[in-house]
């Protein structure tokens, strides 16, 4: 049942894959995501875990990794930093479902003489079990490399390793500090590398949740590259969205200080915002008639009363006002007629305001409904059912962050 599962989410996942139609600018703009993300999903199609290890030089990473394999594949020397770059070796554990397990030992994030720091991480991050090995009670940089795990809905264990350094009251008072700097609605397991402690409660770990792990991490792996790519499309609709906004404003301003008729000019802006939102909702990719539009004028009008008072209020006014000069001027010699053009001119500058709040205003609830359509991946990630409450935690606070840094109202007009 297990293995069905898997195959579904990765052929879910596939096939939204093959429907992003991308451009060769967006191609070269996200080759290293996109490389990450394939690599990724085969890994998913394959069943192929990864625990990738982190922490300070020194700590012991190596040598963790090593006693989980039971044999010293990975390079430690007493010298602390002997790790320069990310190295993998394969775990073969028996009664898995998995059909393989990496391992990635990773240098010490403190060291200043590794190249590329942040692929380090990145590469870890990336992982779908991250261990955080540490010595003692945890200092400053070690909280902020770890809130930053937890901020990506990251499943970490806290390693304590060479407890010989400590006794018993110590270590106690140790990982009694540990617990207090980790946030108190997370489950974050903080298990001690003696005997075969560590590697009983990474294989039951595995056991237990390995496969929605490897299945979650596919999707959030996606979802970031979604994001980025939503993001860079967003900045270039804004730039055609705000030049179209800006052509018809100009439309309005011309019309309205020319037309010296009311209803003509109610309903000829009327019918410009109609023509304004219809040019924007295909620059959003969710193409209106003319009936939509309205709708939106309509809701747009009952939310902004300010814009509704602006639009028909304040233009009505100076239009009788004209239309007054138009009438009295044969009887005073012409002389009515000297306001005429400042009024023209501050009802133009009235047009162009309020088609640019009508733009605005427009182009973001364009903007929500169009997303109700399109297939996000976050969605997926909410939809999967969860029975593990641990790794149901560390998603929803992935799925929050994810919102609040992602504030795309930024690149609307």
């Amino acid at each position: 049942m297990e293995e069905m599962q898997i195959n579904k989410n990765y052929l879910l996942l596939k096939n939204w894959w093959e429907t992003i139609d991308l451009t060769n600018y967006e191609k070269n703009l996200f080759n290293k995501q996109i490389i990450s993300f394939n690599q990724q999903l085969f890994r998913l199609k394959e069943k192929n875990l990864r625990i990738g290890i982190y922490g300070k030089s020194g700590v012991g990473k190596s040598h963790i990794l090593n006693f989980l394999l039971n044999k010293k594949i990975f390079k430690t020397d007493i010298i602390n930093g002997s790790t320069k770059e990310i190295e993998k070796k394969e775990w073969n554990l028996k009664h898995q479902t998995l059909k393989s397990i990496e391992l990635l030992d990773s240098p010490g994030f403190d060291l200043c003489n590794i190249n590329f720091p942040d692929n380090i991480y990145s590469e870890i991050n990336n992982a779908e079990l991250v261990l955080f090995a540490v010595t003692g009670d945890l200092n400053r940089n070690e909280v902020i490399k770890i809130n930053s795990f937890i901020k990506d809905g990251k499943k970490i264990i806290i390693v304590l390793n060479k407890i010989d350094n400590w006794n018993k009251n110590e270590l106690t008072e140790i990982l009694k500090n540990i617990k207090s700097k980790l946030p108190k609605d997370l489950k974050i397991p903080v298990i001690i590398n003696s005997g075969n402690n560590i590697k009983n409660y990474i294989k039951e770990a595995i056991n237990r949740y390995g496969e929605i792990l490897l299945t979650l991490n596919s999707f959030q792996l996606a979802d970031k590259l979604f994001l980025k790519i939503k993001e860079q499309r967003l900045k270039k609709r804004q730039k055609e969205a705000q030049s179209i906004i800006g052509k018809f404003a100009t439309l309005k301003a011309s019309t309205v200080a020319l037309n010296p008729l009311i209803l003509f000019d109610i309903a000829g802006s009327f019918a410009l915002d109609t023509a304004l939102i219809s040019e924007l909702s295909k620059v959003y990719g969710l193409s209106l008639k003319g009936e939509s539009a309205r709708k939106i004028i309509k809701n747009i009008s009952i939310n902004n009363f300010c814009l509704g008072a602006t639009q028909i209020g304040i233009n009505t006014s100076f239009n009788l006002i004209r239309k007054i000069i138009l009438l009295t001027a044969p009887f005073t010699n012409g002389f009515s007629l000297l306001p005429y053009g400042p009024i023209s001119i501050i009802q133009a500058v009235i047009a162009v305001q309020s088609t640019k709040i009508v733009g605005k205003l427009a182009a973001k609830e364009i903007f929500i409904r169009s997303k109700v359509s399109s297939l996000d991946p976050s969605s997926i990630i909410q939809k999967i059912i969860l029975k593990e409450p641990e790794i149901f935690n560390h998603i929803k606070i992935y799925l929050s962050n994810r919102n609040l840094n992602n504030n795309f109202a930024l690149f609307l007009p």
